[in-house]
């Protein structure tokens, strides 16, 4: 199975993709992750030090698109686009059980993360450790009892994607976690399929996407 793979490299910054399964991070020396690989791979081309900042992560079972820095300016720059969800766009697809009310909509929630379980959950906003939580989507196509939706994700929250989706009664096909495995579909369906943001030092405006994998499984994952 295909690790990484980079979709653009210059002096500043990598643009990465990863499949589903495989961690950015891993805090175990025994586990492989795409961070890793990366560095393995620079120190294979002659850069003895190299720097790698990660700028946004993916959970593991999630597919698509992340950011990395090549130098402490670049990375101070992008995670400030990161952190004010203005200047960088982050889009997903998702392959959903059910469907919402709306063909397209915004998701309003207040999640509250707990550390013992490694999950979310929506809370009343008075939550002690509550974190606002928003999320736009739009209908691509709808079948009997499935969705596929495009996503834009306006805060950046543990999970939030899978939990607010779930909340709304529409879970992601193959999330295990916040909804309920499916048979058809080997893994989670979720891509971060776009990523939009301005160039830290060239200031252009640089758009990267990518077709998720898990559209493959589109047949098997239809009702019969």
């Amino acid at each position: 199975m295909e690790k990484y793979r980079i979709l653009y490299e210059d002096k500043e910054l990598f643009v990465i993709w990863k499949p589903s399964g495989i961690a950015v991070q891993s805090a175990r020396a025994s586990v492989p992750d795409v961070m890793s690989m990366l560095q393995n791979e620079l120190v294979g081309r002659g850069d003895k030090s190299p720097y790698l900042g990660l700028v946004n992560r993916l959970d593991q079972p999630v597919e698509g698109i992340f950011l990395v820095a090549k130098n402490q300016r670049a990375a101070a720059d992008l995670s400030r686009q990161v952190s004010d969800h203005t200047h960088m766009e982050k889009w997903y697809q998702a392959l959903v059980c059910g469907k919402l009310p709306e063909k397209k909509g915004t998701l309003v929630d207040y999640l509250q993360k707990d550390g013992r379980t490694n999950t979310s959950r929506v809370v009343p906003p008075e939550t002690k450790g509550a974190k606002r939580s928003e999320l736009s989507y739009e209908v691509i196509t709808e079948w009997e009892d499935k969705s596929l939706l495009k996503i834009r994700l306006r805060t950046g929250r543990y999970h939030q994607i899978r939990v607010q989706l779930a909340h709304a009664g529409a879970p992601i096909m193959g999330d295990r976690k916040y909804g309920k495995a499916d048979p058809g579909c080997g893994s989670l369906c979720l891509c971060a399929c776009g990523t939009v943001f301005v160039h830290p030092v060239t200031k252009e405006r640089m758009s990267f996407w990518t077709e998720p994998t898990f559209l493959s499984q589109l047949t098997p994952c239809q009702p019969s």
